[in-house]
Formats: structure tokens, sequence, C-alpha cells
């Protein structure tokens, strides 16, 4: 329970800012669903733990898979060599719902140099 919490928080100040936009948008509940999704499953891998810090997998916005809705579909049902395939965990308009919301992520900045 604590992980699950964490994680939510993580989830939280990591896109924050990125969704502060969206969440002005009035998301449609389609992609309300969406973001729950993320927030519960993809936060771990996808959303840096401090700002500019890395992740496992690449930021999710409305650019990942070069913003093509249905290879960001087919990589969330099957996955790729190191992310595992949603596909027995999450239906088809689960995904979709997922895709839905990371299309109203804008795309950050890329984090300064030190």
């Amino acid at each position: 329970m604590m992980k699950y919490a964490s994680a939510s928080l993580l989830f939280l100040l990591a896109i924050g800012a990125q969704a502060a936009s969206a969440q002005q948008a009035n998301l449609t509940p389609q992609q309300i669903h969406g973001r729950q999704i993320v927030t519960q499953n993809c936060v771990v891998c996808h959303m840096p733990s401090d700002p500019g810090a890395k992740t496992y997998g690449p930021p999710l916005n409305k650019a990942a898979a070069n913003g093509d809705d249905q290879l960001m579909h087919q990589v969330i049902q099957n996955g790729l060599v190191l992310m595992p395939g949603w596909k027995y965990t999450l239906s088809n308009s689960d995904i979709d719902d997922v895709v839905a919301f990371l299309k109203t992520v804008p795309v950050s900045p890329a984090p300064a140099s030190r």
C-alpha cells in the first residue's frame, strides 16, 4: 500500500507541471480514466522522481511513439524489449483511454546540462 501511495505521489509531482495545461483543458471522462491508469501502472518507469532525473522508459507525453496513436496503442498492448505488454491487464478500451490522456500531456523541454 505504501509503495502505491509513494508511486502516486511521485506521479503527481512529476507530471504536475506537464499536466497543468491538460487539467485546465477540462479532460474528458476517457482522458480522466487514462490518467488514472497511467498513475496506477506507468509512473514507476516513465515519470522522473525528480525534475530532470532519468527514467527507465521514455517520458510519456503527446510525442511518445512519434505521436502515432496506433503505435502508442500497440506498444502499450504488446510491450517492447524492456517494457512488458499490458494486453492481459488492460482492455483495448483502457489502452485507448491511456492514449487519449497522453495526447493531452505536453512535451517538456529537455533538462539543462550541468
